[in-house]
């Protein structure tokens, strides 16, 4: 299985409320990240079989707005196993619910989804030390219980990469 971590893009300020925090929306610069996340992702060829998401609203957002750049037709999954305050344990159940696909895409929340990502490539079990920004998203290769990280891109790096990708498929003019 080739499993997708994303962490929600950019959704302004944290509430102290958690019920208005739940509720928190994408802001200006995260839907724009969204676009250009999702574009860069289509222009390395990702296609997934599932796109599950935190109930936040910022992850749901998130996993949306990519899902239809990645030209996912299926329905948005829902699951409490990427809530900001679920375990490894949670996590894991959510992976064998998923088990049978090829490729599924994870939208979550920090610290926790860099843990899960952490511990899922890490050889001893422990977590390995990696930290994904907003908007950040790494591939992992999957063989049972643990994974090999293939790569992890920032929102910066996508841009980049999608910026590329747009220039490169112009017509070159030729200069006389």
């Amino acid at each position: 299985m080739i499993l997708y971590f994303l962490r929600h893009a950019s959704a302004g300020e944290h509430f102290a409320s958690p019920k208005k925090d739940e509720k928190r929306a994408l802001d200006k610069e995260g839907i724009e990240q969204c676009g250009y996340i999702g574009r860069a992702l289509a222009a390395l060829q990702v296609q997934v079989d599932s796109v599950v998401s935190s109930p936040l609203k910022r992850c749901t957002q998130t996993a949306s707005l990519i899902g239809n750049e990645l030209g996912y037709e299926g329905k948005l999954q829902l699951d409490t196993g990427l809530r900001p305050e679920a375990g490894l344990a949670d996590f894991r159940k959510l992976l064998e619910k998923y088990s049978r696909q090829e490729a599924i895409l994870v939208v979550g929340h920090n610290p926790n989804l860099s843990q899960f990502l952490g511990s899922i490539i890490s050889d001893s079990g422990c977590e390995a030390s990696l930290e994904l920004k907003k908007g950040s998203v790494a591939k992992v290769e999957m063989r049972r219980s643990s994974g090999t990280l293939q790569w992890c891109l920032t929102p910066k790096v996508l841009r980049v990469l999608y910026e590329t990708a747009v220039e490169s498929s112009r017509p070159k003019t030729s200069r006389k």
